[in-house]
């Protein structure tokens, strides 16, 4: 059992990373790969906040937000807005992220070097409880209500909203959009507002479940993400979801009955078995080529 709960907290973060790389990707079709160095720059930015500035970590969670939403538009002016119209401009703008999220690591370095970072000790309180003889800690429950809050919200955004409608019809045909009267350029920015906002928020509270930071926690996690949204198939919100709770659990079973080393291997192995069984992921649909 306890297990289980831990592959649940440890899976909400992952969902809640890979829901923003997904957000971008099943919209726009671009694959963001500044999207870990967003995550790697909030865990810093919000520790600062808690250790220099002498903010409660309840504030310093939407702020961070609002400086990872700020870095997403950075993000899209800069490495993405330039290079829409190449005929390349899905391959140009994943290596001009590559860039920018180079630039952001070094930026990272430059402010705060390379040691690790950590909340203080009194940032959360250490309350724990004992759920089916388990032991939880309030921190790891904060952490998988707020996931979950954040992830039910941006699907009835998308599903129910003027701006989901926007966003969906932006997905189908940007140039039919358009036509239709839709400010695809704002649709854009605002997504990859969003998207770099859900992964400011997963850093900072990866940071808290582990309470570190270091440079390169987003490249560590990068991959998993990228498993995560192949695993709930390319594009799906619902996907992203249960493929990172897929993989949670399976990092922490394999720890504990396998052992450390094998956490990895037993992660990707089941992504390797999931794309020879269903190529398209769990949420996805096979595309009919036309000729």
């Amino acid at each position: 059992m306890q297990q289980l709960l831990n592959g649940v907290f440890l899976g909400s973060i992952y969902a809640l990373f890979a829901i923003g790389f997904t957000l971008v990707f099943g919209i726009l079709d671009r694959l963001n790969l500044a999207h870990p160095a967003v995550f790697a720059a909030a865990a810093f930015i919000g520790i600062e906040m808690v250790t220099v500035g002498g903010v409660s970590i309840w504030l310093a969670l939407p702020l961070v937000a609002g400086v990872g939403a700020l870095l997403g538009l950075i993000i899209e002016r800069v490495a993405f807005r330039p290079l829409r119209n190449r005929p390349d401009a899905h391959f140009a703008g994943l290596i001009s992220s590559i860039g920018v999220a180079g630039m952001i690591i070094a930026l990272l370095l430059w402010r705060y070097g390379p040691d690790t970072r950590r909340f203080p000790a009194d940032a959360f309180p250490s309350t724990a409880f004992e759920v089916a003889g388990a032991r939880v800690t309030l921190l790891q429950l904060a952490i998988l209500a707020i996931s979950i809050l954040l992830m039910v919200g941006l699907t009835w955004l998308v599903a129910r909203t003027r701006l989901g409608r926007a966003m969906r019809a932006v997905a189908e045909n940007p140039r039919a959009a358009t036509v239709l009267g839709i400010n695809v350029d704002r649709v854009t920015a605002t997504t990859f507002a969003l998207s770099s906002a859900l992964g400011a928020v997963a850093g900072a509270l990866f940071a808290m479940n582990v309470n570190s930071a270091q440079l390169g926690m987003g490249a560590a996690i990068e991959l998993k993400g990228l498993a995560v949204i192949i695993v709930g198939g390319m594009g799906s919100l619902p996907g992203a979801l249960v493929g990172g709770l897929l993989l949670g659990l399976a990092e922490v079973f394999a720890v504990q009955y396998i052992g450390s080393s094998w956490r990895d291997v037993v992660a990707f192995g089941l992504l390797f078995l999931l794309l020879v069984v269903r190529p398209q992921g769990l949420f996805g649909t096979r595309r009919v080529r036309e000729v």
